[in-house]
C-alpha cells in the first residue's frame, strides 16, 4: 500500500462529502425563505440514511463482484471489507477506504434529485423514496458500469465518476419526480425569485471544490492521472461558467451570479464521465458545449413545455451527464489514460456506440423504476405537501422550524 496513495483519498473523501452540504446551499439559497431549511434538511439527512443504506446493504450490491443485476451478498455489512487492498478496485489503499470513498458518491446521487421537488415533497416520503431509489437504481447501475462482473463494464463502457451512474440517473429520476408531483403553486402566474443568491453561490463553490475529490479522487491515487484529471475538471467549469454568461448576456443583455453559478456546475457535470480520459482542450471543448446545451434545455425546453423542475437538476444533471458520455466516446485518449479506450477521434469508433448505449439504456431504466416508485409511495404514503403546507412552507409544516428570526 502507498501512504501517499491513502492520505489522498482520505482528502478526496472528504471532498466529496463537503459537496452534500455544498449542494445544500446552492439548492437552499435558491429556494424561498419559508423552505430553504427543508432542503437543508433532505441533503444532510441523507448522508445518514444512505451512509447506513451503504454500509449494511448498498456497498455489496453495487461492488460485490458478481455477472447478475446486483453484485452480490457477500459483502453485507461489509463482511469481508478490510483495511487490506482489493487488487480488483484498487491495489495501493485498503479496501474500506474505496468503500467510504464510494459512500460519498451514494450519498450525493438521490440529493441532486431534490432540485426537482423543493418546496411540495412530503420529508417521510421524501425518506422513503431515497432508500428505495438508492436501492434500486443507483445501486444496479453503480454495479453495472463499475462494479467486476457489471455488464456495461464489461462492453467497455467508460465513466470515470459518474456521468452515467451520478448525473444520469440522477437528472432522468428529477425529470420524472418534476413531472409527476406537478408545478409549484402560482408557478408560471408569478415570478418567484431565490430567496438568497449568495447562499447559492457559496454552495456552488462548496461544489467546485468538492468536485476535485469527485472526478481527481477518482483516479485512486496520487500520480499524473490525478493532476490530468484535476485540470480536466478545472477548465471544464470554467468554460461552461464563460459559455453560459455569455449566452445570458447576448440575449438578455446582463449576464446574471445564478446562471454563471448555473453554467458551472453544468460544466462540472458534463465533464465527469470523461474527466480521466481527455486532455485539455477536449476538456474545455466539453465545458463549453455544456454551456449551450443545459442552457437551451433550462432557459429555452422547460419553458417551452412549463414543466416546473424546480431547481434544474434534470436540465443540468441529467443533460449534462447524458452529453458527457456522449463526448466521452469522441476525446477519450489511451495517451492521458492507457487502461481507457480510444474513442473516435483517436481512431476507434466502438467507444462511443457503447457509450450511446449505455447512456440510453440508464436513461430507461432510471426513467422506468423512479415511475414506479413515486406511484408505489404516493398510493401508500402520499408524495405531495398540501395545499396549507406549500402555502406556510416546509420548513413550519415539516420540521417546526424557521430559518430566520425576526427582532422586534
Amino acid at each position: 500500500m502507498s501512504n501517499i496513495d491513502i492520505v489522498w483519498m482520505l482528502i478526496s473523501t472528504a471532498l466529496v462529502m463537503l459537496m452534500t452540504p455544498g449542494l445544500a446551499f446552492f439548492y437552499g439559497g435558491l429556494v424561498r425563505r419559508k423552505n430553504i431549511l427543508s432542503v437543508l434538511m433532505q441533503c444532510f439527512i441523507t448522508l445518514g440514511i444512505i451512509t447506513l443504506q451503504w454500509i449494511l446493504i448498498g456497498y455489496s450490491l453495487s461492488f460485490a463482484p458478481s455477472t447478475g443485476f446486483w453484485g452480490g451478498l457477500q459483502w453485507f455489512g461489509l463482511a469481508h471489507v478490510d483495511l487490506t487492498p482489493y487488487a480488483d478496485y484498487s491495489t495501493t489503499i485498503p479496501h474500506q477506504l474505496f468503500m467510504i470513498f464510494q459512500a460519498m458518491f451514494a450519498v450525493i446521487t438521490p440529493a441532486l434529485i431534490i432540485g426537482a421537488f423543493a418546496e411540495r415533497m412530503k420529508f417521510s416520503s421524501f425518506l422513503i423514496f431515497s432508500l428505495l431509489w438508492a436501492t434500486f437504481v443507483y445501486d444496479p447501475v453503480c454495479h453495472w458500469v463499475w462494479g467486476v462482473g457489471g455488464f456495461l463494464k464489461t462492453m467497455g463502457v467508460q465513466d470515470f465518476a459518474g456521468g452515467i451512474v451520478v448525473h444520469i440517473t440522477a437528472g432522468i429520476s428529477a425529470l420524472v419526480m418534476a413531472l409527476f408531483i406537478g408545478k409549484r403553486k402560482g408557478i408560471g402566474k408569478k415570478i418567484i425569485p431565490p430567496h438568497n443568491l449568495p447562499f447559492a453561490v457559496l454552495g456552488a463553490g462548496l461544489l467546485w471544490f468538492g468536485w476535485f475529490g469527485f472526478n481527481a479522487g477518482s483516479a485512486l491515487s496520487a500520480g499524473t492521472l490525478a493532476v490530468s484529471t484535476f485540470i480536466a475538471t478545472h477548465v471544464a467549469a470554467a468554460a461552461g461558467l464563460s459559455v453560459w454568461a455569455l449566452l445570458e448576456w447576448l440575449l438578455n443583455g446582463k449576464p446574471t451570479i445564478f446562471g454563471t453559478i448555473t453554467g458551472a456546475i453544468a460544466g462540472l457535470a458534463t465533464i465527469t464521465p470523461a474527466s480521466g480520459y481527455v486532455s485539455i482542450f477536449p476538456a474545455i471543448l466539453i465545458g463549453a458545449s455544456a454551456g449551450i446545451l443545459c442552457f437551451i434545455f433550462v432557459a429555452v425546453i422547460k419553458n417551452f413545455f412549463k414543466y416546473d423542475d424546480s431547481l434544474d437538476a434534470f436540465g443540468v444533471h441529467g443533460i449534462g451527464g447524458f452529453l458527457g458520455t456522449i463526448l466521452t466516446g469522441f476525446f477519450a485518449t489511451k495517451i492521458i489514460n492507457p487502461a481507457s479506450a480510444n474513442g473516435v477521434f483517436y481512431g476507434s469508433w466502438h467507444l462511443l456506440k457503447v457509450q450511446v448505449f449505455a447512456a440510453i439504456l440508464v436513461t430507461l431504466y432510471s426513467l422506468i423504476v423512479t415511475v414506479l416508485l413515486y406511484k408505489i409511495i404516493d398510493k401508500i404514503l402520499g408524495i405531495r405537501v398540501t395545499e396549507h403546507e406549500e402555502d406556510v412552507g416546509l420548513d413550519l409544516t415539516q420540521h417546526h422550524e424557521a430559518a430566520y428570526t425576526v427582532l422586534e
